[in-house]
């Protein structure tokens, strides 16, 4: 029936919801890498690997080694840099 169609469907978020959604699903599954004994560094090493491999699949290798080449600056910038508790 429609109904139990309708029901399962989901309306597509905004971009801006879409991202804090990937970054709340990436943030758990470190949090449980880490109850798992996994270390930060090979998680950060394992997810900017992983992000590499889907910007040459998606936009190839050259809009993403263009992409790469921007990180620096904005790495200075502060765009990465979060306030943290600490533990």
């Amino acid at each position: 029936m429609s109904i139990v169609t309708r029901a399962f469907r989901r309306e597509p978020k905004a971009d801006q919801e879409q991202k804090q959604a990937a970054l709340s699903y990436i943030q758990e599954a470190w949090a449980e890498a880490r109850l798992d004994g996994i270390d930060d560094d090979c998680m950060a090493q394992a997810c900017l690997f992983a992000a590499l491999i889907e910007f040459v699949s998606t936009y190839g290798e050259e809009a993403a080694a263009g992409f790469a080449e921007g990180l620096p600056v904005r790495i200075r910038n502060g765009e990465f840099s979060a306030d943290l508790p600490r533990q």
